[in-house]
């Protein structure tokens, strides 16, 4: 990431901080495709965060095997703790890497890239580069599910403008994140050979989830 922010100080308070933002809302987008990605065997997920959507996912899906990838410490540990949970084989099926997602080894296939509420963490240029290398490891008939914060058009833009303009500033403030806007994932992925197959908007169209297929 840009300035390598710094996400340990908000890692053990995130979830309650998002659920006094947004409720369930953010929880219920990660979920929303999880019907889809009973069939997939090997994924890649990048900054999960605490690690609730990796720990459905185990849950769900006895058969696969995960690798997370984050730049903080204190998230990957929690990720690691409500996985092992969740599943009583999450500590085998579990591989957890602190990484940057930017230039990490990305040495094996997936049929499944996982990124939510992650790729607003990038700017452009890093984030056309993330999925071009990315792309290029995906098995044929790969999926990549992302979730993130969007501008919708109409009555609702600025309002939404507004929010995401504040949480960027908090994000800058608490951890040191210097991106002020939201990055365009659509082009970059179309451009790697990927079409959306399913998207479902929440919040007034402020939030997305989509699957994708490689």
């Amino acid at each position: 990431m840009s300035e390598a922010p710094n996400f340990d100080p908000i890692a053990k308070p995130y979830r309650w901080l998002e659920y006094l933002a947004f409720g369930k809302a953010l929880q219920n987008v990660r979920l929303h495709h999880l019907p889809a990605l009973l069939h997939c065997r090997n994924a890649l997920i990048l900054g999960d965060g605490d690690g609730r959507f990796t720990a459905a996912l185990l849950a769900a899906n006895q058969h696969i095997t995960v690798r997370a990838i984050d730049t903080s410490a204190v998230m990957l540990q929690l990720l690691r703790q409500r996985s092992e949970l969740s599943s009583p084989t999450a500590a085998t099926r579990l591989h957890t890497q602190q990484a940057n997602a930017l230039t990490f080894p990305i040495e094996d296939s997936y049929d499944l890239i996982v990124t939510h509420f992650f790729l607003d963490c990038l700017t452009q240029p890093e984030l056309n580069s993330l999925i071009t290398r990315t792309a290029k490891q995906m098995s044929p008939e790969a999926l990549w599910l992302v979730s993130d914060f969007r501008i919708p058009t109409g009555l609702a833009m600025l309002p939404a403008q507004l929010l995401v303009r504040s949480l960027y500033l908090a994000f800058r403030i608490l951890t040191g994140l210097r991106i002020t806007e939201l990055p365009d994932h659509t082009t970059p992925l179309q451009q790697s050979g990927l079409t959306c197959i399913a998207h479902q908007y929440h919040l007034a169209g402020l939030l997305t989830t989509e699957l994708w297929r490689y």
